[in-house]
């Protein structure tokens, strides 16, 4: 069994290893350690909005086009999505800037060329770059960090370029999806009245009928004249017949009485009693019309949807708004060498300091 000495020169072996190794490798990994600027710039998602309640409105809002918040977070997502990373590294911008012989081998991407840089470009890629979104503000902060100030200001750069694209697309989209819904109506209603319309063309051509009801209120007009007139030759003929029974005129009158009763029974037929009547048309022509008239109404509507969608897609563009630009640092904001090294000397401190009463304690126990 290999026996641990007490002491290393002068000083406690136990205080040599949890004090002076770490703090010596703290000294020496903060020595080596490349310089890293922090880059950061703020900004928020933007739509000039204003207060609708109308079901387009509703619609808009249901699609996402007027929640800042949630195009907010879907920044942030996408900033650190592999998708981000791939377009900002299309130049290798990203694996140059991270893995350059010029950064040390202790923070250097993939100092040793092992497989699989993809994903370890990414991982890499997510703990240099940090956003933070506020949720009472809407304002997203962007901090990057590289081993150069024109690394870290060049990089926080295009992704503020591609959030931007990013924002236009979605709400592009949504605009173009809104539109083409409501283009769409537009058609199917032109279609339905103009299906409506011919048919009640066809119906009105094959029935010889342009309205059933104006022309029936023209034939009973018509009847009641042919009424009147048969009445007052029906009072005439009687009058002749009373006073002189031989007149020649009462056969003329007779005649006219009979000619009026089958002109009445004839316009009489026409406005009701078979197949081919007014009445007997009136209500399938009804049917049409009506369907004719609620066909232009979802026309007119259509039409009036329509344009409203295009407003809102005027009104809803939302866009990012940089609040403060990309700053281009002048000095390292990482890392910070003596805290570092003091911070593992004090804790080195503490954990040899609590070792050594726990070993006093042993040693007194077994004595």
């Amino acid at each position: 069994m290999i026996k641990i000495p007490e002491r290393i020169g002068k000083l406690p072996t136990l205080f040599v290893v949890t004090v002076l190794v770490p703090t010596m490798i703290s000294i020496v990994y903060f020595t080596m350690s490349s310089d890293v600027y922090m880059s950061e710039s703020r900004f928020v998602v933007r739509s000039p909005e204003k207060s609708n309640t109308s079901g387009l409105g509703a619609l808009f809002r249901a699609g996402g086009m007027s929640n800042d918040a949630n195009e907010g977070y879907a920044t942030k997502d996408y900033i650190i999505s592999r998708d981000a990373l791939a377009a900002l590294n299309r130049d290798n911008l990203v694996s140059n800037a991270y893995g350059n012989d010029n950064v040390s081998i202790l923070n250097r991407f993939n100092p040793f060329n092992r497989g699989g840089v993809k994903e370890k470009l990414y991982k890499y890629y997510s703990g240099k770059v940090e956003v933070a979104h506020d949720v009472t503000s809407s304002i997203t902060a962007l901090r990057v960090r590289a081993f150069t100030p024109q690394d870290a200001h060049e990089i926080n750069r295009r992704l503020l370029v591609q959030a931007e694209a990013l924002v236009n697309k979605l709400n592009g989209r949504a605009r173009s999806d809104l539109i083409n819904y409501a283009t769409d109506e537009l058609n199917e209603a032109k279609a339905a009245a103009r299906t409506a319309a011919l048919a009640l063309s066809d119906y009105r051509n094959r029935e010889g009928v342009v309205d059933p009801e104006k022309q029936a209120t023209v034939q009973l007009q018509m009847i009641s004249k042919l009424q009147d007139e048969m009445i007052a030759t029906q009072t005439q003929l009687i009058q002749l017949r009373a006073f002189t029974p031989q007149n020649p005129q009462i056969p003329v009158l007779q005649n006219r009485v009979q000619s009026l009763n089958r002109e009445i029974d004839k316009q009489t037929g026409l406005v009701a009693g078979n197949q081919k009547s007014l009445a007997a048309t009136a209500a399938q022509f009804q049917r049409l019309q009506l369907e004719s008239q609620l066909a232009d109404r979802q026309l007119g509507a259509a039409i009036s949807s329509l344009q409203e969608a295009r407003n809102e897609a005027r009104r809803k563009r939302a866009y990012v708004e940089r609040i403060v630009e990309p700053s281009k640092p002048d000095y390292p904001a990482e890392p910070q060498r003596l805290r570092g090294i003091l911070s593992t000397f004090v804790v080195g401190l503490v954990i040899w300091a609590v070792l050594s009463m726990l070993v006093s304690g042993v040693k007194e126990h077994r004595d």
